[in-house]
């Protein structure tokens, strides 16, 4: 296999393999699961998860009635999230904290602070009471007695507050670590600030990747929804299995229940005698009070479990229809892709036609196929250009300064393509009315020939030698960019009939009479261009009328001038520019006969 095209091929999969990997590791997050949490975060942690979802998801919400899902389910999970913080906190209460010696002897420390608290709350009350009903002459020590108990509660609470920091640090308090974190959820819910989100696009409205992108925008957003319908679906079978679970449990200390009620009855109607023939005592009646509490408890979480299963299967729903609104909208952006998509279909369709018609429209012309062919090139490209940029506004879409857009561009682009603006105007010029043709002899930047070819940017011509030389051609083609039409001047020695003047010089050696062959030139030179003389003036004459030209004349002249050898006679003529060689060749013949005389035929041999 030859190297050359074996390595590029290995280099291009190995950029493709790149990009893959790099757009699989960057891929949405619909297709990235969501980490699972290990048992003991589960275990330890208030599920905040409906909420953080859903407010994840207010943030892609952008029509009114999307705003309206998502307040909707806002409000449900924040409901169902304080339900769930109200769980965690009524499973704390009954948590047994870890049997170790540090945390019981924290414990110890913290029962006695409580009693302290508990002890400097009755003393404050009392002496806030006995200051109110004070005599004037005992306020001043009741008030000291005051301000110190009220600062040695201070002091407690902070003692207090420090001993349960410790023991939520080791783990044996999470009834003040649930309690902190539903005050930070309770803060940070309140902070939030009611934002309305706004679609913000990378790309100009209306165009092909603008709706490109809302697609896909809609595409993950639906992705999210139906991540967050299923989560909400799963929370919801969840807390159903913990509320069967817990009515089995109620229903099994059903008779438990109702000793203890009847027991709690007979304290709360002063049944002493009830109560010591049972045998209670007052840890008795303490641990039936703290009985009922555990089955108030499991009453109310069994409550909150069914609301909090309710909310769930009421976000779930929320969340199905804020999805099928989505897809909605989806397949809207869907539909106006497939739009640009037809326009782009629709516009190479009118490339392809118009190329089709310009090459049967040029195939007619069967004069100068060259450049027929040319021009049906720059026809052509001027059409895919205009279709490139046709394409480009739709996939880009029309820019908001469009106007200022284009001058820059405009300025640009004639500063740079200067030379070539000007060339292609030029060419107006040279084709126009008063311009040159194909066949005239010109002289251009000090070149003379004649015109072969006029090109949008260049003119050709063939050279000839100089004017007062024979003319003849050099065999060279010399190009010229059109530009100096505009910029600089020509001469073109064929107007509209192609004249010119000519010279032709004639020596008459010393000692003879010059005037006899002088008078026979000029009748000479009369006779074979007096027709040509006639017919430039009149075409002459109409040129004065649009130039006022004056003093024009077409007759032939002569002028005799003094020579070391003799006398020089010079006739000047009109002659048509394509005539010019063979005219002064005729001349030249009959002037040599004038002077020598005609010359004999030789003899043909017998």
């Amino acid at each position: 296999m030859n190297l050359r095209r074996f390595v590029p091929a290995v280099a291009f999969l190995i950029l493709a393999g790149a990009v893959g990997t790099g757009l699989y590791l960057t891929r949405g997050p619909e297709a990235r699961p969501a980490p699972k949490p290990s048992p003991k975060a589960a275990e330890t942690q208030v599920d905040q998860e409906p909420n953080i979802t859903a407010r994840r998801l207010a943030a892609f919400a952008y029509t009114q009635e999307e705003k309206q899902f998502a307040r909707d389910a806002e409000r449900l999970a924040d409901h169902e999230v304080d339900l769930a913080f109200n769980d965690a906190l009524r499973q704390a209460a009954y948590a047994t904290p870890p049997p170790t010696p540090a945390v019981r002897e924290l414990q110890g420390v913290k029962d006695k602070q409580l009693l302290a608290v508990d002890e400097g709350q009755r003393t404050v009350a009392r002496l806030t009471k006995a200051v109110a009903a004070a005599r004037e002459q005992d306020k001043d020590d009741l008030e000291d007695q005051l301000d110190v108990a009220k600062a040695q509660l201070e002091l407690d609470k902070d003692e207090l507050d420090a001993t349960g920091a410790m023991l939520e640090k080791l783990g044996a308090d999470p009834v003040a670590r649930i309690r902190r974190l539903k005050t930070a959820f309770t803060a940070k819910e309140e902070a939030a600030e009611d934002e309305a989100a706004s679609a913000v696009t990378r790309f100009q409205p209306g165009s092909l990747l603008q709706r490109l992108d809302t697609w896909n925008r809609l595409r993950r957003k639906a992705a999210l929804l139906a991540q967050a319908r299923d989560s909400a679906q799963a929370k919801a079978e969840e807390l159903s299995a913990r509320q069967q679970a817990l009515t089995k449990d109620v229903a099994q200390e059903k008779e438990d229940r109702e000793s203890a009620r009847e027991q709690a009855k007979g304290f709360a109607h002063g049944d002493r005698g009830a109560a010591t023939a049972a045998g209670t005592s007052r840890e008795t009646a303490r641990a039936t009070l703290l009985t009922l509490k555990y089955f108030t408890e499991n009453q109310r979480t069994l409550a909150d479990l069914g609301k909090r299963y309710q909310d769930e299967k009421e976000l779930s729903r929320v969340y199905q229809d804020w999805g099928a609104l989505v897809r909605l909208d989806q397949r809207a952006a869907l539909h106006a892709v497939l739009q640009h998509g037809a326009w782009i279909v629709l516009i190479l369709a009118l490339i392809w036609f118009a190329e089709r018609i310009f090459e049967a429209i040029f195939g007619r012309i069967t004069a100068g196929r060259k450049r027929v062919s040319r021009n049906l090139k720059v026809v052509k490209f001027c059409a895919q250009v205009l279709g490139v940029l046709a394409i480009i506004l739709v996939v880009l879409g029309t820019p908001s300064q469009l106007t200022t857009l284009f001058g820059l561009a405009g300025a640009g682009l004639t500063v740079a393509l200067k030379d070539f603006i000007i060339s292609f105007f030029g060419w107006f010029i040279l084709v126009g009315p008063k311009g040159i043709h194909v066949g005239d002899w010109v002289e251009i930047r000090g070149v003379s020939g004649e015109v072969i070819e006029i090109g949008l940017l260049r003119t050709l011509i063939l050279e000839t030698g100089n004017w007062s030389d024979a003319g003849h051609p050099t065999g060279r083609v010399v190009s010229f960019v059109n530009s100096f039409a505009m910029e600089g001047h020509y001469f073109n020695f064929s107007s509209a009939g192609q004249w010119m003047w000519d010279e032709l010089d004639v020596s008459v050696p010393a000692g003879k009479d010059p005037y006899p062959l002088v008078d026979g030139v000029r009748a000479l030179v009369e006779a074979r261009t007096g027709e040509n003389a006639a017919q430039a003036f009149k075409e002459w004459e109409r040129a004065d009328r649009g130039y006022r030209i004056q003093g024009l004349k077409a007759e032939p002249s002569i002028s005799v001038v003094p020579a070391g050898s003799g006398v020089e006679v010079r006739v000047r003529y009109i002659t048509r520019a394509n005539e010019r060689n063979t005219l002064r060749k005729e001349l030249n013949e009959a002037v040599v006969e004038m002077l020598h005389g005609r010359r004999d035929e030789p003899a043909q041999p017998a």
